[in-house]
């Protein structure tokens, strides 16, 4: 009897050591786990921090967390997820409105300011207007013979009628024949129709030539001669005009045509 006695007292006390250790074991996986929610709230709460929340915040996460105490774990992170998507949602439209600002400065600070610069105007320079030589006789006399480029002339020489591309200018044998005109020496010649030539260039394409000549020897070819310089004498080698009174035979031209001289000559 004595022997049942200590064998129930023994499974009592295996049991009752079972119970405690049940509970014990039962309120430690309650620590754990309310441990648990209190370590996922307060990284929570340090996760908002280190995103850019203020002291204010962190106040009114930890008075939030204070009054979810009688609530439900799944209703306290409901909470909490939508207070943080507020404040997600706040931040980005923040930085969007501060990008848009930043950018908008930018880009009317960048443009240059352009100046509007009157074109410039070229001036045209004046053309230069070089006046036609002005021809003084080459020697004192009269004109026994006119200029007839479209007349027939007769020549008592020829003994025909011509024409006559110049004027004979009478004047004795050996006077002074002067240049009529500033210019320079083209060429001295013997002409088999008007014997001695010498040939003036001068100025707009203008030509004088003096014919009928003794002697050229005062000017050479390539000179340059003034108004009234010392060209020749006065002879008789004009072999066309030969029998006619001694005279200078004298021509203008203007591009290699005829003029007729006493239009032109002073």
């Amino acid at each position: 009897m004595g022997k049942k006695i200590k064998k129930i007292t023994y499974i009592s006390i295996i049991l009752t050591i079972i119970v405690v250790l049940c509970l014990i074991a039962a309120m430690i996986v309650n620590i754990n786990k309310m441990y648990s929610e209190y370590r996922e709230q307060a990284l929570d709460y340090k996760t908002s921090i280190t995103e850019g929340s203020t002291g204010d915040d962190f106040v009114e996460g930890y008075e939030e967390a204070s009054s979810s105490i009688g609530k439900t774990v799944e209703e306290s992170k409901k909470e909490e997820n939508k207070t943080n998507e507020n404040k997600i949602e706040n931040k980005e439209e923040t930085k969007t409105e501060s990008k848009t600002e930043n950018k908008t400065e930018a880009k009317t600070e960048s443009k240059p300011k352009t100046e509007t610069k009157a074109p410039e105007v070229k001036k045209q320079e004046a053309p230069v207007i070089i006046p036609d030589p002005s021809f003084i006789k080459p020697v004192e006399g009269e004109i026994i013979k006119e200029y007839s480029k479209e007349n027939l002339i007769y020549s008592e020489t020829l003994k025909e009628w011509t024409t006559h591309t110049g004027i004979d200018i009478q004047s004795e044998l050996t006077t002074v024949v002067k240049a009529a005109a500033d210019g320079t020496i083209k060429s001295i010649k013997n002409d088999p129709r008007y014997g001695l030539t010498v040939i003036i260039e001068h100025v707009n394409g203008f030509e004088t030539r003096y014919s009928n000549l003794l002697t050229a020897e005062f000017v050479k070819v390539g000179e340059k001669v003034t108004s009234g310089q010392t060209i020749g004498t006065v002879g008789n080698t004009a072999s066309f005009e030969v029998l006619d009174k001694p005279h200078m035979h004298f021509e203008i031209l203007k591009n290699s045509e005829y003029l007729d001289p006493t239009t032109y000559i002073k």
